[in-house]
């Protein structure tokens, strides 16, 4: 008999810790190779770690509950053969985990120390420990400036923040915490005879908190602008059947939509950024975000990095792979994770137009709305006519505190530009 160890697996260049929510397996309980041993979350994703053997789960080192660290060996199982004394390659691990799709930047609502109000950002179940133990409310803790990655409140901000704590226990009033955001109790509701009572899963409750912090965080504003889409969809028609014939891929508008975005951006990069207190972080890579509808009516926003340097083609095979993926919860983590601008597209459900809410970080979102035949006017050296044109309403929310609406315009324009002159000729 030998040992084989179980580690955490890496899941995203960002995430270094995951908390065990779940064992699904008991120590002395058979194991075949690939059966889901537990449930892991972290501030991104959820997954299940399925066993890379088969054999006999001998032993767990955590329980539910503890947060443990990428690399670290989580559980033994004793298999037939020799012990070989190594660790199971997290890389290997994952790859063949099953990843249930979950927001980018989830945000939790777990009340602190008794505190009535409401998180905005992840706190590790460390991190909350140690407030609640500590006595620290949560309009504390969302004064603490986090030191982690995308601002997360570490263990040592913490301990950083009770050595310097003023001795009065009295919790900070909202002028003297900078993150702190304003509460709202929302109105009683009550329930008649008849209705049904559906509680929220655990990612529509992620996507509601992700959606109001976002609209506490960032004035929006929404720009619109109508597009002659004439020459995309006849281009398409011409070539959609060669593509399936070719690539077996489906061309849909979405690839040659995320095209002129990234090709806009790079004439705009402001619109590519994110804020950090007083300073705007412009991105060098330009990683598109697709919003995506799932069978059970929940949201998730797949990311095709360094759009702006594939090509039609590339892009092409990527919204459709991640497109089926994320219908089937296969995402990797790192797939849904990276993204510094968001497209969602209205039009798929026949709405003209609509005003998104941003993805934070994120700075501005770009909705798409239905292409319709209409008649229009069309100016013509020998004067204007009326003419059927198929006609498309973009809309652009963005974040009033670092786009203004000449720049938010200017962009629009330019991503109107680029479609209305679309090159009938070329070749995918």
């Amino acid at each position: 008999m030998s040992n084989f160890q179980i580690v955490m697996p890496k899941l995203g260049e960002s995430i270094i810790e995951a908390t065990i929510t779940k064992w699904l397996k008991s120590p002395g309980d058979t194991i075949e190779e690939d059966d889901p041993i537990l449930e892991i979350a972290t501030d991104k994703v959820d997954s299940e770690i399925p066993s890379p053997v088969e054999g006999v789960l001998k032993e767990v080192y955590f329980q539910e509950g503890d947060v443990v660290e990428v690399g670290k060996v989580i559980a033994v199982v004793e298999t037939e053969g020799e012990d070989s004394g190594e660790a199971a390659s997290p890389v290997a691990v994952i790859e063949v985990a099953e990843v249930k799709p979950a927001l980018k930047a989830e945000v939790k609502t777990e009340a602190v120390a008794d505190d009535t109000a409401e998180a905005t950002r992840f706190y590790s179940p460390l991190v909350k420990n140690i407030a609640k133990t500590e006595g620290i409310s949560m309009l504390e803790l969302e004064g603490i400036d986090g030191s982690g990655k995308e601002g997360r409140v570490t263990k040592q901000d913490v301990l950083d923040y009770l050595k310097n704590k003023p001795a009065s226990s009295a919790p900070a009033s909202p002028a003297a915490t900078k993150a702190a955001v304003p509460t709202h109790a929302a109105p009683p509701v009550t329930s008649a005879a008849g209705d049904e009572i559906v509680e929220m899963d655990r990612m529509r409750k992620l996507i509601a908190d992700h959606m109001v912090m976002s609209k506490q965080v960032s004035p929006h504003v929404t720009s619109f602008i109508e597009v002659d889409m004439t020459n995309v969809v006849n281009w398409r028609n011409k070539v959609k059947d060669m593509v399936m014939k070719r690539e077996a891929e489906k061309l849909t508008f979405t690839p040659i939509l995320i095209e002129a975005t990234a090709q806009a951006i790079k004439d705009y990069p402001r619109i590519n950024a994110s804020v950090d207190g007083n300073n705007m972080i412009i991105r060098k890579n330009i990683n598109i975000g697709m919003a995506a509808a799932l069978p059970d009516g929940n949201l998730i926003v797949p990311v095709i990095k360094n759009a702006d340097q594939k090509s039609l083609l590339g892009i092409t095979k990527d919204v459709n792979d991640l497109a089926n993926r994320a219908r089937s919860n296969s995402l990797l983590p790192d797939e849904i994770q990276g993204g510094t601008f968001t497209t969602t597209n209205f039009g798929s459900f026949a709405s003209i137009t609509g005003t998104p809410i941003i993805n934070q970080p994120q700075v501005a979102i770009l909705g798409i709305g239905a292409i319709r035949k209409k008649p229009v006017v069309i100016e013509t050296a020998q004067g204007d006519m009326i003419g059927i044109r198929h006609m498309m309403i973009l809309s652009l929310a963005y974040d009033h505190r670092v786009v203004d609406g000449a720049l938010g315009g200017m962009y629009l324009k330019r991503v109107a530009e680029l479609l209305e002159n679309f090159d009938t000729n070329r070749n995918i």
